[in-house]
């Protein structure tokens, strides 16, 4: 989506954090929109990866030996204009647009704190984030952690669309996984898997409460009323169900050279993912009970 060059961009919801060192052993955690992509080949293959968990498990969180740099305000991205030409910015503006958003949705809203941005490593409530891990949600700090390098991985490595809807729909869907958190959803989850387990309805809904966010975006508005989004067209449509179906459980199971397995499922297929944002987007955040339907239905 294009954001309209004069919206004015509040990033205080955002943080950014350089690459930090290594001091000892890291034990992973965080759920992301796959939970690492090259996760979910390693889980089928036998390989245990702490990160893989679904979020309800790594509230706990996970000690972690992580020199950690301070975070610091995010800089140069005052409009609109510049979300549309720097992926950071981007990031900020489509944050303002969904708190605000959201903020509309549910009662006693509470914006995640923050969405960080970070380089290499950094350190969560749910213990280090890399990019092994990907983008995740930690509902331990309720914080987003988005390496936007994850971003090439999708596109160069799974196929995704490098549109800038595709990216914001990363950063919707985690933002998706906080409002699951504040709603309860999220606390039903355990470490099962399977084609209707959990960690799958959890992922579904995700999906589902980005598709709302894009279908009411371009009536958000900044402080002074400018929209902070153009209307979506077509063509940002499809760059969104390209990066959904890039990271269905199916998709990343046969990208990994391995037969699919649905017991192992905690994502949802391609084709779930899709259609659960299209849920979202034609139905709204009302449509998004991933929970209350039967398997047949998800």
């Amino acid at each position: 989506m294009t954001f309209n060059d004069n919206v004015r961009i509040d990033t205080s919801k955002v943080s950014k954090r350089g690459g930090a060192k290594r001091g000892g052993i890291i034990a992973g955690g965080g759920i992301g929109i796959v939970a690492i992509l090259l996760a979910i080949g390693s889980q089928v293959l036998g390989v245990n990866l702490n990160g893989f968990a679904p979020a309800v498990n790594q509230a706990l969180g996970a000690g972690s030996a992580l020199s950690e740099p301070a975070s610091g305000e995010l800089e140069g991205c005052a409009s609109g204009a510049d979300a549309n030409t720097d992926v950071e910015c981007r990031m900020a503006a489509a944050s303002d647009s969904l708190d605000r958003y959201w903020q509309s949705q549910v009662g006693n809203y509470r914006a995640p704190a923050p969405v960080v941005l970070f380089s290499g490593q950094t350190q969560s409530a749910c213990g280090a984030a890399s990019a092994a891990t990907g983008p995740f949600y930690c509902p331990a700090d309720e914080a987003i952690y988005i390496d936007v390098a994850f971003f090439d991985t999708l596109t160069q490595d799974y196929g995704a669309s490098n549109g800038s809807l595709s990216q914001m729909y990363v950063l919707a869907h985690e933002w998706g996984h906080h409002i699951s958190n504040l709603i309860g959803s999220l606390q039903s989850v355990g470490r099962e898997s399977g084609p209707a387990s959990g960690s799958v309805r959890l992922e579904l809904q995700a999906d589902c409460f980005a598709g709302a966010w894009v279908q009411s975006a371009s009536t958000v508005t900044d402080d002074q009323g400018v929209p902070f989004l153009k209307p979506v067209t077509q063509q940002e449509i499809a760059d969104a169900m390209s990066a959904a179906a890039a990271v269905g459980d199916d998709h990343i199971m046969e990208s990994a050279g391995v037969g699919v397995n649905p017991e192992r499922f905690t994502h949802g297929t391609s084709e779930q993912r899709q259609r659960w944002f299209q849920t979202g987007f034609t139905q709204g955040p009302t449509a998004c009970g991933t929970f209350d339907v039967p398997a047949s239905q998800l």
